[in-house]
């Protein structure tokens, strides 16, 4: 098969690729309230009763049992599909009230609730340029307080009154009827960036913020360290630890998060210049070894000859010496990444003073806090997190990076199976099968159009054009990849949704190709966990 010609795919994939999930994990999270720590001998004693309690639990919505558990899938599917795919992100989840920073261009920090974000994100923002000026004055010679305002260039007087509070009550009404403020959808806050960090140097950087998603009333912890840091999440909620990532249910009261902080910038006056000179002749001896003749700079990710590349201290000399002479510490980097890192280091340097990073603080209590509505960030890569209440959590929703590597030309076109034609308005349609002759225009056209994007695709790269520039011909239709991991609650909420099912007590019409993915899913799903699927189905498919 020829890998630089498109392939035509009618069919998604879906793999699951590690677990913690069986109908066990239901039952003894339901019966430790009853029976404590003795609730793990409870357990295959009685299948029936494990039976009935599990359709107890689903009928009643009981949902909490039904999170201590964890699949991971990943997922083979055209592009369009993830865009609604990654609205069903659960188990990663914050509380509404988690202050996530945000970070301007030129280093400016300002900070908003993940709740907040997520309103401005999806219902646009406040105009806070005013419409009505004026209020309440006092006028000596009537002795009494004047009110008057100007609205769109009009002055409204709204008489005499002989207290400043009745003026005041005068101004306020006429106000809330002619309010001062606009709601208008401004796209400035899809611009916003937060601030991640380097998971191997540990620097701060900023990310730009893809999307804001509203993920269900899920079950909250609070995580509190010893430094004041506080954040409530799910159990699923991923945290940077020293030793890498963690779900949040995992962790012990001991346990070091790896919170916000600053530390002394480098200065080159740490290095002497003669060892500076010996790291320097070190690093260009390992420069044939460590370098291969076509490479990859690990910066902009583009491949260049080995004459175009020099070796880079990832953690920069003057941060740590002890990493100077480490080859795990050396990658290929192009001269001009190569350039503008050691500028923007050396700038640091001269400047002394602090800069943020990520270090570790104790966690000093672990409590449960509630159930509540939660929220997700999508943020851009590599490293895929962002600052939450100064700790640093991971967002839930990983695809492949057309950034970072060169998209295979796998597009999707309908089966024979794929009914084309919709009937009806919407809201109350229904989807019928096409002609024989639809399907051919519908093959015709979509291949025609991915061969002519995926060639001007190529020609860019060739040309030398950065791949996040030159993947944005590319269609919809290209497939894509992606990690996703899930609690059964959350796995049967995204089932009610995007599965046509007679047994669904609330109906639903999902796009036939997100539902192949879910279809899968619940296939896999249902193996691992027979009891729950069966009380899933037997009480109308409706997620506890």
């Amino acid at each position: 098969m020829d890998d630089s010609q498109p392939h035509f795919l009618n069919d998604v994939t879906v793999e699951l690729v590690k677990h913690s999930a069986s109908d066990t994990d239901v039952l003894w999270a339901a019966r430790v309230s009853t029976a404590g720590e003795q609730s793990l001998d409870e357990i295959g004693k009685d299948p029936e009763r494990s039976r009935g309690l599990i359709n107890y639990l689903m009928r009643d919505r009981h949902g909490s049992p039904f999170e201590h558990n964890s699949m991971t899938f990943l997922v083979s599917a055209p592009i369009f599909v993830f865009r609604e795919f990654h609205r069903h992100r659960v188990g990663w989840c914050l509380a509404g009230d988690s202050e996530i920073t945000l970070v301007s261009e030129k280093g400016h920090v300002r900070r908003r609730t993940i709740a907040e974000l997520y309103r401005l994100w999806h219902h646009g923002v406040e105009d806070t340029l005013p419409r009505i000026r004026g209020g309440v004055s006092w006028r000596a010679k009537a002795g009494k307080w004047n009110a008057q305002v100007r609205l769109a260039g009009e002055l409204h007087y709204l008489g005499l009154h002989d207290t400043k509070e009745s003026a005041e009550s005068a101004v306020a009404a006429f106000r809330a009827a002619n309010p001062s403020k606009r709601l208008r959808k401004l796209d400035s806050v899809h611009r916003n960036h937060a601030r991640c960090y380097d998971e191997t140097t540990l620097l701060a950087s900023r990310a730009k913020i893809l999307d804001v998603m509203e993920s269900g009333v899920k079950r909250l912890i609070r995580l509190t360290t010893v430094g004041g840091k506080s954040v409530r999440c799910s159990i699923d909620h991923a945290m940077l630890t020293p030793d890498g990532w963690r779900k949040a249910g995992e962790l012990k009261v001991g346990d070091d998060l790896m919170v916000a902080g600053t530390a002394p910038r480098p200065s080159e006056g740490l290095v002497p210049p003669s060892l500076r000179r010996g790291i320097g002749v070190w690093t260009s001896m390992q420069r044939l070894r460590l370098i291969k003749e076509a490479d990859t700079c690990y910066v902009c990710s583009g491949v260049f000859p080995r004459e175009d590349l020099t070796l880079d201290h990832v953690v920069p000399v003057a941060a740590d010496l002890l990493k100077a002479l480490d080859e795990r510490n050396l990658a290929p980097a192009c001269r001009p990444c190569h350039r503008k890192k050691t500028d923007s280091e050396q700038a640091l340097a001269k400047r002394g003073g602090k800069i943020s990073i990520a270090k570790p603080d104790p966690i000093a209590s672990i409590e449960e806090d509630g159930e509540e509505m939660t929220y997700d960030l999508a943020v851009e890569g590599p490293w895929h997190n962002f600052l939450a209440n100064g700790v640093v959590v991971h967002n839930s929703y990983n695809e492949e990076s057309g950034r970072y590597r060169e998209l295979q030309p796998r597009f999707y076109v309908p089966g024979a199976e794929r009914k084309l034609v919709q009937e009806g308005r919407p809201g109350k349609y229904v989807f019928v099968e096409g002609t024989a002759e639809q399907h051919k225009v519908v093959t015709e056209a979509m291949e025609s159009a991915y061969r002519q994007s995926y060639a001007a695709y190529q020609e860019m790269l060739e040309a030398g054009v950065a791949r996040e520039v030159a993947r944005a011909v590319l269609p919809v239709g290209l497939f894509s990849s992606m990690y996703a991991t899930c609690n059964a609650r959350s796995l049967m909420h995204f089932l009610s949704l995007r599965t046509k099912s007679e047994q669904a007590r609330v109906p639903s019409f999902p796009q036939r190709e997100i539902e192949m993915v879910a279809e899968k899913m619940e296939a896999a799903w249902a193996e691992l966990m027979p009891l729950t699927h069966a009380a899933f189905v037997a009480n109308g498919r409706v997620a506890p």
